[in-house]
């Protein structure tokens, strides 16, 4: 049995004061927290957001910016999204070399090599058998706000699915020339390769896109379209060295048959010379020939014209009478014998 102290009354009781001051503590802060909930879902909406109000998990309406005013949960929720002319960034990972790839290829050898899934990470296949690499980044709008939140967590996930997908068809049904410039001496001038270069980007885009209504038509849609990508194509490090070295291979090729075919012509340029120079050299030693028989034949020739004309029957004759003398001042004894009188011979002796 307590025992209450004469003059003090029951309600000045320090406990009891104690109690009523707690009390109101917690009434103040229950009411504080039942205003904050209720008020919770009163909110300002950025320009650069918009928000779906969901009442008891179906869609009641879509709030674009400005004042939000709904239900508290479990009432009403509020999910921010972005605007309808927001654009988003999005690199697709998927189609990156990952990690285990890039540190294997440090420690791999010939004997322990890389093994297949390692090996073809962050590889496409293209038309002609060629290998590259994409760095996709993927630009998108979110569409149908609804849609993207059923799909909540599985967007993202399933967006890079569908552009490795795209991608991958993409670079199939391609040649390695027209995804990026790999052999400019195969393709020249070929502007059907450069257009279709140009065109990728955009053949991916549609690709993207047209997967994405496939979803939507059958009731799985993300909620989002792709506005554009921008795609970074690249050859993989040893293509590219094996890539350089057929460049600089080709190049000294080149250099050489350049070199050769200019000392071929600086060896015919020279032949060509030494060539017309025995030319010249003949053709003048010829007409000097030529002239000199021509000049020891020319006292012949008049002769032989003349006896044959018979201008001169005494030629013969006068030719004898001058050129015998000196004929027969150079020998040491002279035997003459009349041809009309066989009464002489001369018989040649034996040597004595």
């Amino acid at each position: 049995m307590s025992v209450v102290p004469r003059g003090t009354n029951e309600l000045d009781s320090p406990w009891i004061q104690a109690g009523r001051l707690t009390f109101l503590a917690l009434y103040a802060v229950t009411v504080l927290a039942a205003l904050a909930w209720a008020f919770s879902n009163v909110r300002q909406i950025d320009p650069q957001n918009r928000a779906v109000v969901l009442h008891f998990g179906a869609l009641d309406r879509i709030q674009n910016a400005g004042l939000l005013l709904a239900w508290p949960r479990p009432f009403e929720q509020v999910i921010l999204l972005p605007a309808a002319d927001r654009v988003i960034e999005r690199r697709v990972e998927n189609l990156l070399r990952s990690d285990a790839a890039l540190q294997g290829e440090r420690v791999a050898s010939f004997a322990a090599p890389l093994s297949d899934a390692l090996a073809g990470s962050g590889y496409l296949l293209t038309g002609d058998s060629g290998v590259v690499q994409l760095d996709v980044r993927v630009f998108y709008k979110v569409t149908e706000p609804y849609a993207f939140v059923l799909q909540g967590e599985h967007v993202l996930p399933a967006l890079d699915r569908l552009v490795t997908r795209s991608a991958v068809a993409l670079t199939a049904a391609r040649d390695l020339d027209t995804i990026l410039v790999a052999r400019p001496e195969l393709i020249g001038a070929d502007n059907q390769a450069a257009e279709r270069r140009e065109r990728l980007r955009g053949d991916l885009v549609q690709g993207i896109n047209q997967r994405l209504a496939e979803l939507a038509a059958t009731g799985q849609g993300l909620g989002i379209e792709v506005a554009r990508v921008d795609v970074q194509s690249s050859l993989p490090e040893p293509a590219v060295n094996a890539f350089n070295a057929v460049l600089t291979a080709s190049q000294q090729a080149d250099k050489a048959v350049a070199n050769a075919r200019t000392e071929a012509e600086k060896l015919t340029q020279t032949a060509t010379q030494q060539a017309d120079r025995t030319l010249q050299v003949a053709h003048a030693q010829a007409s000097e020939r030529l002239a000199k028989a021509s000049a020891d034949t020319a006292t012949v020739l008049s002769l032989a014209q003349a006896q044959q004309k018979g201008s001169d029957p005494e030629m013969l004759l006068r030719i004898y009478r001058e050129r015998m003398p000196k004929i027969l001042g150079q020998a040491g004894s002279v035997t003459t014998v009349n041809p009309k009188d066989d009464s002489r011979l001369i018989i040649q002796g034996a040597e004595q």
